[in-house]
Protein backbone atom coordinates (compact mmCIF):
# COMPACT_ATOMS: atom_id res chain seq x y z
CA UNK A 1 0.00 0.00 0.00
CA UNK A 2 1.64 3.33 -0.63
CA UNK A 3 2.41 5.36 1.90
CA UNK A 4 -0.24 8.58 1.02
CA UNK A 5 -2.77 6.32 1.42
CA UNK A 6 -1.68 4.82 5.49
CA UNK A 7 -4.14 7.68 6.93
CA UNK A 8 -6.96 5.82 5.26
CA UNK A 9 -5.98 2.81 7.59
CA UNK A 10 -5.98 4.77 10.76
CA UNK A 11 -9.18 3.73 11.35
CA UNK A 12 -8.62 0.26 11.50
CA UNK A 13 -4.81 1.11 13.48
CA UNK A 14 -4.69 0.60 17.32
CA UNK A 15 -5.88 3.54 19.64
CA UNK A 16 -2.63 4.42 22.04
CA UNK A 17 -3.30 6.45 25.14
CA UNK A 18 -0.79 8.24 27.46
CA UNK A 19 -1.76 9.74 30.10
CA UNK A 20 -0.65 10.98 34.16
CA UNK A 21 -4.00 8.78 35.23
CA UNK A 22 -6.22 6.36 33.81
CA UNK A 23 -9.27 4.86 35.24
CA UNK A 24 -11.20 2.32 33.67
CA UNK A 25 -14.98 1.17 33.85
CA UNK A 26 -14.86 -2.58 32.13
CA UNK A 27 -18.85 -2.81 32.84
CA UNK A 28 -19.56 0.22 30.97
CA UNK A 29 -16.74 0.37 28.44
CA UNK A 30 -15.39 3.76 29.29
CA UNK A 31 -11.77 5.14 30.15
CA UNK A 32 -10.43 8.00 31.70
CA UNK A 33 -7.27 9.24 30.80
CA UNK A 34 -6.18 12.37 32.60
CA UNK A 35 -2.89 15.03 32.31
CA UNK A 36 -0.61 15.68 29.35
CA UNK A 37 -2.94 13.35 27.90
CA UNK A 38 -2.11 11.87 23.97
CA UNK A 39 -4.01 9.59 22.09
CA UNK A 40 -2.42 8.57 18.48
CA UNK A 41 -3.93 5.93 16.62
CA UNK A 42 -2.17 5.52 13.14
CA UNK A 43 -0.85 9.31 11.77
CA UNK A 44 -3.52 11.03 13.97
CA UNK A 45 -2.69 12.44 17.19
CA UNK A 46 -4.89 13.88 19.80
CA UNK A 47 -3.34 16.27 22.38
CA UNK A 48 -5.48 17.19 25.68
CA UNK A 49 -5.58 17.47 29.59
CA UNK A 50 -8.26 14.74 29.67
CA UNK A 51 -9.65 12.26 27.10
CA UNK A 52 -12.88 10.08 28.07
CA UNK A 53 -13.12 6.79 25.38
CA UNK A 54 -16.34 4.73 25.53
CA UNK A 55 -16.53 1.76 23.30
CA UNK A 56 -20.13 0.61 21.75
CA UNK A 57 -21.29 -3.18 21.65
CA UNK A 58 -19.55 -3.47 17.97
CA UNK A 59 -15.89 -1.95 19.48
CA UNK A 60 -16.59 1.47 17.94
CA UNK A 61 -14.80 4.27 20.09
CA UNK A 62 -16.31 7.93 20.57
CA UNK A 63 -13.41 9.69 22.13
CA UNK A 64 -13.61 13.36 23.61
CA UNK A 65 -10.90 15.43 24.43
CA UNK A 66 -10.65 18.81 26.53
CA UNK A 67 -8.12 21.46 26.93
CA UNK A 68 -7.36 24.95 26.36
CA UNK A 69 -7.02 24.06 23.78
CA UNK A 70 -7.31 20.38 22.77
CA UNK A 71 -5.04 20.01 19.54
CA UNK A 72 -5.33 17.23 16.58
CA UNK A 73 -3.55 16.63 14.02
CA UNK A 74 -3.79 14.07 11.09
CA UNK A 75 -2.23 13.16 7.52
CA UNK A 76 -3.97 13.93 4.85
CA UNK A 77 -4.69 11.36 2.54
CA UNK A 78 -3.25 11.25 -0.81
CA UNK A 79 -1.49 14.27 -0.13
CA UNK A 80 1.80 15.03 1.12
CA UNK A 81 0.71 17.44 4.28
CA UNK A 82 -1.53 17.40 7.51
CA UNK A 83 -4.32 18.75 8.90
CA UNK A 84 -4.57 20.31 12.83
CA UNK A 85 -7.40 21.45 14.35
CA UNK A 86 -7.77 22.85 17.82
CA UNK A 87 -10.57 23.27 20.21
CA UNK A 88 -11.84 23.45 23.89
CA UNK A 89 -13.40 20.18 23.33
CA UNK A 90 -13.31 17.56 19.98
CA UNK A 91 -14.86 14.62 19.79
CA UNK A 92 -13.89 11.45 17.56
CA UNK A 93 -16.32 9.08 16.70
CA UNK A 94 -14.12 6.05 15.12
CA UNK A 95 -17.34 4.64 13.28
CA UNK A 96 -18.20 7.75 11.11
CA UNK A 97 -14.30 9.10 11.02
CA UNK A 98 -15.82 12.69 11.96
CA UNK A 99 -14.15 15.20 14.30
CA UNK A 100 -16.26 17.47 16.20
CA UNK A 101 -14.44 20.71 17.36
CA UNK A 102 -15.94 23.07 19.83
CA UNK A 103 -15.06 26.39 21.53
CA UNK A 104 -12.50 28.72 19.54
CA UNK A 105 -12.48 26.04 16.88
CA UNK A 106 -10.04 26.18 14.71
CA UNK A 107 -8.73 24.08 11.24
CA UNK A 108 -5.44 24.44 9.63
CA UNK A 109 -4.68 23.00 5.90
CA UNK A 110 -1.72 23.79 4.55
CA UNK A 111 -1.66 28.02 4.65
CA UNK A 112 -5.41 27.80 4.57
CA UNK A 113 -7.52 28.34 7.94
CA UNK A 114 -11.22 28.34 8.82
CA UNK A 115 -12.48 29.48 12.23
CA UNK A 116 -15.82 29.16 14.15
CA UNK A 117 -17.71 28.54 17.66
CA UNK A 118 -18.15 24.82 16.08
CA UNK A 119 -16.26 22.86 13.28
CA UNK A 120 -17.47 19.29 12.37
CA UNK A 121 -14.43 17.56 9.78
CA UNK A 122 -14.92 14.44 8.11
CA UNK A 123 -12.21 12.55 7.79
CA UNK A 124 -13.39 10.19 5.13
CA UNK A 125 -14.52 13.34 2.61
CA UNK A 126 -11.96 16.19 4.27
CA UNK A 127 -15.10 18.15 4.17
CA UNK A 128 -15.40 21.18 6.86
CA UNK A 129 -18.32 22.22 7.83
CA UNK A 130 -18.17 25.67 10.17
CA UNK A 131 -20.49 27.06 12.20
CA UNK A 132 -20.54 30.48 14.28
CA UNK A 133 -22.79 31.11 17.48
CA UNK A 134 -25.59 32.04 17.23
CA UNK A 135 -25.10 35.17 19.12
CA UNK A 136 -22.38 36.29 16.64
CA UNK A 137 -23.17 35.26 13.25
CA UNK A 138 -19.74 34.69 11.79
CA UNK A 139 -17.24 32.36 10.45
CA UNK A 140 -13.93 32.80 9.53
CA UNK A 141 -11.79 31.91 6.75
CA UNK A 142 -8.08 32.46 5.20
CA UNK A 143 -8.12 30.58 1.92
CA UNK A 144 -4.56 31.76 0.14
CA UNK A 145 -4.55 32.08 -3.75
CA UNK A 146 -3.78 28.86 -6.09
CA UNK A 147 -0.08 30.11 -6.12
CA UNK A 148 0.48 30.64 -2.75
CA UNK A 149 -0.17 27.04 -1.67
CA UNK A 150 2.01 24.76 -1.37
CA UNK A 151 2.45 22.48 -4.70
CA UNK A 152 1.21 19.38 -3.18
CA UNK A 153 -1.89 20.91 -0.96
CA UNK A 154 -5.41 21.12 -2.17
CA UNK A 155 -7.64 23.90 -1.12
CA UNK A 156 -10.03 23.51 1.69
CA UNK A 157 -13.08 21.98 1.29
CA UNK A 158 -15.56 24.58 3.33
CA UNK A 159 -19.39 24.46 3.58
CA UNK A 160 -20.09 26.88 5.86
CA UNK A 161 -23.39 27.05 8.04
CA UNK A 162 -24.36 30.07 9.93
CA UNK A 163 -27.14 30.23 12.87
CA UNK A 164 -28.38 33.82 13.03
CA UNK A 165 -30.51 35.11 15.51
CA UNK A 166 -33.08 37.76 15.69
CA UNK A 167 -31.27 41.02 17.70
CA UNK A 168 -33.43 41.01 20.96
CA UNK A 169 -33.46 37.23 20.65
CA UNK A 170 -31.67 35.74 23.79
CA UNK A 171 -30.56 31.92 24.05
Amino acid sequence: MPISQAELADRDKPMHLEANQLSIDDVKQISVFEGKVQLTQGTMIVNADKVVVVQDKEGFKHGTATGQPASFRQKRDNIDGYVEGYGERIEYNTKTAIIDFFGQARIKQDQDEVRGEHITYNSKTEIFQVNATSNKGRVRAIIQPKNKRSSVGEPLSIKPTTTLTKPNEHQ
